[in-house]
């Protein structure tokens, strides 16, 4: 038998495998398809402190190989979500991470301090670096500076262990992941969506309700492989590794080039047993490799 079990320092997995936030809802909606406490955990969709409408629709697109997303963070806020989903949601043996949203330095924090008065919650995952919430994509996670500053605020607040979940759009992603491990980022996940945009040549209109969204999916993988691997070549820190997978082999390239974990995002929307398939494709490989335990492939690329 294969030892799929990984420790990030702060949180052991039963197995490398997380459903992204944002396209695995607030986890319960994925309890008619499997038994949740299979994965080696979940992110839950983006909590502001108040309720969110998000963007205006259309907010989904296809493109070749990948999905431009606008949904602009819709949730229904930290205290609805701790009040009716929390306590089922901390019932399951397996880790829960919240993904935690604000409009501003403040909000971020005011969110991770209400979340950190209940129980059931494994980490938080910062979310510094949704594309597709403020004009032209602006994000904390553009700037080592607004990286550090956000991260540490929210550092003082909350005793839960935090993950940092990084853009790809930017031009030095190392720095901006060393300022998330300075200011005490437990963890980097790594990467969010890309700017993307899509026209409709009839009307010669957007096809995005807010013109510009994120691009995830396969079409994204082979630029946010290259990303973890510069990220985990630099930090001491785990790196949780996102982007276009799909299959286990993907799950698996993510991490020998140094990923301790990875989280499957689109793959959720055109399969829903996707992140199972995954845990058990990796798990045959590493049996027919004579691998006793997955961790043994973090960071074996051979350069």
């Amino acid at each position: 038998m294969v030892d799929l079990s990984v420790d990030l320092g702060f949180l052991k997995l039963k197995n490398p495998v997380l459903a992204a936030s944002g396209t695995f809802g607030y986890g319960l909606e994925f309890k008619p398809f499997y038994d949740l406490e299979l994965l080696g955990g979940f992110v839950v969709k983006g909590l502001y402190f108040n309720p969110r409408e998000g963007n205006l629709p259309p907010r989904l697109i296809e493109t070749p190989s990948g999905l431009i997303n606008s949904i602009g963070l819709q949730g229904i806020g930290v205290e609805a979500f701790c009040r009716e989903i929390l306590p089922e949601l901390a019932e399951l043996d397996t880790a829960v991470i919240v993904n935690v949203c604000g409009e501003d330095e403040d909000e971020y924090a005011r969110v991770a301090e209400y979340l950190s008065r209940f129980k059931g919650i494994a980490a938080l995952e910062l979310n510094i670096s949704c594309p597709n919430v403020r004009e032209g994509g602006r994000c904390p996670a553009q700037s080592s500076d607004a990286t550090f500053r956000t991260v540490k605020k929210v550092k003082e607040v909350t005793p839960l262990p935090l993950i940092t979940k990084l853009s790809p759009n930017v031009t030095d992603i190392v720095s901006i992941a060393i300022a998330a491990e300075e200011a005490g980022s437990e963890a980097i996940s790594l990467v969010n969506t890309f700017l993307a945009m899509a026209v409709d040549i009839e009307t010669r209109k957007p096809k995005l309700g807010n013109v510009i969204g994120g691009l995830s999916g396969p079409a994204i993988k082979p630029i946010a492989l290259r990303m973890v691997f510069q990220v985990a070549r630099a930090v001491k820190i785990p790196v949780i590794g996102i982007g276009g997978i799909f299959t286990a082999e993907d799950a698996l390239e993510f991490m020998m080039v140094g990923a301790s974990a990875i989280e499957v995002g689109t793959a959720n929307f055109v399969d829903p047993d996707a992140c199972l398939r995954i845990i058990q494709g990796m798990e045959k490989w590493a049996e027919n490799h004579g691998i006793k335990n997955i961790s043994e492939i973090i960071g074996s690329l051979k350069i």
